[in-house]
């Protein structure tokens, strides 16, 4: 299918109507370009995060593709045009609003030493905070990776989920799947406002965390140059 740089399409794994029904308001009051559309794809039902993803990817011709959670809600109204004016390189294949300069041993990018973005948590009512990282000293940052409350793309690339069949670490595999073809992926200066709102809920790091982790570092591993 046929890239279409006037089209940008917002893509959600949908589990809670509510929250997602809030998500959309937020979408739907966005400035898009007279020369843009945007459209909205929930997939529901998804088995994984990755097959949720890659179906909802292959239901859009947009070059533009955000794929973001259900409960993050985008604050930044001029976000079409500031993404368009990040792709405008053609370098840059993904742009997310908070992560690590360099991956650890770990593979989780939340343990990097270096962690640039900017991100509005709020997770219980009544209780935000401004989860405010490094700033980019220009417009952006090149990370190594960025956490999938939020990822814009300019380039379709499969989610890989034939390793990841659950709901963890799809978006550090989508950050490295873009470096192998060479693509940056990067985090923009936030320091005038933050883009995203973010309302998780508080809880314990799933179990099937590590076992997705450990297959992370069996396929990716090799490629990880911790800072120290």
């Amino acid at each position: 299918m046929a890239a279409d740089e006037h089209k940008i399409a917002f893509i959600t794994c949908v589990n809670d109507e509510d929250w997602y029904s809030e998500a959309l308001l937020y979408l739907k009051n966005l400035a898009i370009p007279e020369d843009m559309t945007a459209e909205y794809i929930p997939v529901r039902g998804a088995a994984s995060m990755c097959a949720g993803y890659n179906s909802g990817m292959r239901q859009s011709e947009a070059k533009y593709k955000v794929y973001l959670h259900q409960d993050t809600l985008v604050v930044n109204k001029n976000l079409a045009q500031d993404l368009r004016k990040l792709f405008a390189d053609e370098t840059i294949g993904a742009v997310g609003v908070i992560g690590c300069r360099c991956l650890p041993k770990s593979g989780v990018w939340w343990d990097g030493l270096r962690s640039y973005g900017r991100v509005l948590h709020a997770c219980e009512p009544e209780s935000v905070v401004d989860s405010h990282c490094m700033e980019p000293p220009g417009d952006y940052m090149e990370v190594e990776a960025v956490d999938g409350l939020f990822i814009a793309t300019q380039y379709d690339l499969p989610w890989r989920e034939d390793i990841f069949t659950g709901w963890h670490l799809y978006d550090t595999s989508l950050c490295k799947e873009m470096q192998r073809l060479g693509y940056k992926v990067v985090v923009p200066n936030q320091e005038a406002d933050f883009w995203c709102i973010h309302c998780p809920k508080e809880k314990p790091l799933a179990s099937a965390y590590r076992g997705y982790q450990k297959a992370f570092l069996r396929e990716y591993g090799a490629e990880l140059h911790p800072e120290v």
